[in-house]
């Protein structure tokens, strides 16, 4: 049986599924492919029917899933995953505030998603295209996301903008949590429920 949560901890495992890759980016210059690909479509998949069918499915978040059980369980080997996690539920909900941004960054999408469509969401077209969106819009925003990293990959532009991009579809994310009843406090008053359903969804 599972609970009220289920559909709510697939949007966090995304969440932290994407910031896990903007970890890994900022220190090694490089992604998980898979990991990856399953964030960032996420970010064109505006009218799907179902939680699940943003990411493809609930198989493809396991990483994220597995990052939200070492979290409940206090095992979380990254801790700043956990703080970028805040910041960005913070940022999302600076975002959704400014309707002028909204509606930019949602055009931009979806004048975007042909590319992505066609080149898959990976290509270096439409992740700069990305990079440079997340740059223009939600970076002047606060809380400024800081990221730290290899400053020898963090000089490279290409680099740069995966990162940016990657931020970006946490924010995506962020914004399903939110659509879904997600709020911060949940973090304090659901933390066995959430756990449950992590665990249901890892098998």
């Amino acid at each position: 049986m599972t609970s009220s949560y289920d559909h709510r901890v697939l949007a966090l495992a995304g969440m932290a599924q994407a910031l896990q890759q903007v970890r890994r980016i900022a220190e090694t210059g490089q992604s998980n492919l898979a990991a990856s690909k399953t964030v960032l479509d996420s970010v064109f998949r505006i009218d799907a029917d179902s939680v699940t069918a943003v990411y493809g499915s609930a198989q493809e978040l396991v990483p994220g899933l597995r990052l939200l059980r070492d979290y409940f369980q206090g095992h979380l080997e990254d801790p700043t995953l956990s703080r970028l996690g805040f910041a960005v539920i913070q940022l999302e909900r600076r975002f959704v505030a400014d309707q002028q941004m909204l509606t930019t960054v949602g055009n931009s999408i979806v004048a975007l998603a042909p590319l992505a469509h066609n080149q898959g969401s990976m290509h270096p077209d439409v992740l700069a295209s990305l990079g440079k969106l997340y740059s223009d819009t939600l970076s002047h925003l606060r809380p400024r996301i800081m990221v730290q990293g290899n400053p020898h990959y963090l000089g490279q532009a290409n680099v740069v903008s995966e990162v940016r991009a990657m931020l970006l579809t946490a924010v995506r994310s962020a914004v399903l949590w939110r659509q879904l009843g997600g709020s911060p406090w949940q973090f304090l008053l659901a933390k066995r429920a959430m756990a449950s359903s992590v665990e249901y969804y890892l098998g």
